[in-house]
């Protein structure tokens, strides 16, 4: 039984393996990069996003911000504004471009001056991309396809693997280390296997996570578990009246939000563009055990009064559970330790199918001589048996 379950893994673990191996190495390198997209971004685009804090300065008002970015954006509409909790970081806007919802064009700018940094389309940028790399391959729908059903063939590439590595009492030093001065055959199978191993919890999170996006039954899942329900719509309370649209209370919201709100965090101010929906605030909160900790609020954009609030602590066991899904698929749960976890484990997971079709490879090489001396030896054997039959 144990030879058969074997030999049922090893067909499973090769030829899923071949079929979705490209894919995985696609989605797990750029899984690395995505790790630190919080950490690099400011670093590779440090003027966009650092600005120099002026000595005994006060900051402009997020309503004169808006009024000056807006007039270099007349065509455009604002559709969001996010303020980080850095004193030294930019105002980002970003306004609607295209027909197409997720086409942003954010500008930066100075809240100190009132100064225009620049402003780049979001769909080019480079953490953008590698996004688009990381869950559709950039293909769109048709993508999101492959990269859902590559992550289900790695899971169960990694339980067959699991199988397949288990050691019996013959091997155990051999499952556990890895010989790096022995031969670059034997080297690169440790390199599949006992890495494989040590990364494989991770891995598996990781990649059970990934599904989460994937498959929209897997996200209703989460909620049937928790709440005994599927995740129900939530959308801005109804902006009932619309009088006075024109003025904007963006500074008197942001000041209330703190006061509501006083913990460190990134304020993002949503569906400004949705003359039907009151003003949506999200605030993270950053001293938080984990991250991902998001309130909300909601504000008038008449007089900018509060109209109703959306606390984290209020919300419901599903609702919680399916945003630590987040920060466990990218590694941010606690932050810098479980961020490099995450970097090695995806890292590692990216060499596998490569470490893999270098095995299987060695092993073709290996049938192919054993077949050629097999036939040459049946070739030598052949005049002989011609003389024994002449003999007899």
């Amino acid at each position: 039984m144990k030879n058969v379950l074997k030999k049922i893994s090893s067909q499973l673990h090769l030829w899923l393996g071949i079929s979705s191996g490209l894919v995985v190495f696609i989605v797990a390198l750029t899984g690395c990069i995505l790790v630190f997209e919080e950490e690099l971004e400011p670093v590779i685009n440090r003027s966009f996003h650092i600005v120099a804090v002026p000595e005994n300065s006060s900051r402009l008002s997020l309503d004169s911000l808006t009024h000056l970015v807006q007039a270099q954006f007349p065509k455009n509409k604002l559709s969001r504004i996010i303020v980080e909790k850095e004193e030294n970081r930019s105002i980002l806007f970003g306004f609607k471009q295209g027909k197409k919802e997720k086409e942003l064009l954010t500008a930066a700018m100075n809240p100190y001056t009132g100064q225009l940094i620049g402003s780049r389309a979001e769909h080019d940028t480079f953490f953008e991309v590698v996004l688009r790399l990381h869950r559709y391959l950039c293909m769109g729908d048709t993508g999101k396809v492959i990269t859902g059903i590559s992550c289900i063939c790695f899971l169960v590439i990694m339980i067959t693997g699991l199988v397949l590595w288990w050691p019996n009492r013959k091997n155990q030093k051999q499952r556990f280390t890895i010989k790096w001065d022995a031969s670059p055959k034997r080297l690169n199978w440790d390199l599949h296997a006992v890495f494989g191993f040590y990364v494989l919890p991770f891995v598996f999170l990781i990649a059970l996570t990934g599904l989460v996006w994937s498959y929209k039954w897997v996200n209703n899942l989460i909620y049937l578990a928790f709440d005994g329900k599927p995740q129900q719509k939530r959308e801005a309370p109804a902006q009932l009246s619309l009088m006075g649209k024109s003025a904007t209370h963006y500074q008197e919201i942001l000041s209330e939000t703190h006061k509501l709100l006083p913990n460190p965090g990134k304020v993002t101010f949503t569906t400004l563009d949705a003359d039907s929906l009151s003003i949506t605030i999200a605030k993270t909160d950053d001293a938080a055990a984990i991250s991902n900790v998001v309130s909300f609020l909601y504000f008038s954009k008449t007089d900018g009064s509060l109209v109703s609030t959306r606390l984290y602590k209020d919300e419901t066991p599903g609702f919680k559970a399916r945003r630590v899904v987040f920060p466990i698929h990218t590694g941010s749960l606690w932050g810098l330790p479980t961020k490099i976890i995450a970097f090695i484990a995806s890292f590692i997971a990216a060499s596998l199918p490569v470490t893999g079709i270098i095995i299987w490879l060695g092993r073709k090489k290996k049938g192919k001589k054993k077949t050629k001396k097999a036939l040459t030896k049946s070739d030598r054997i052949k005049p002989e048996i011609l003389v024994k039959k002449s003999v007899i």
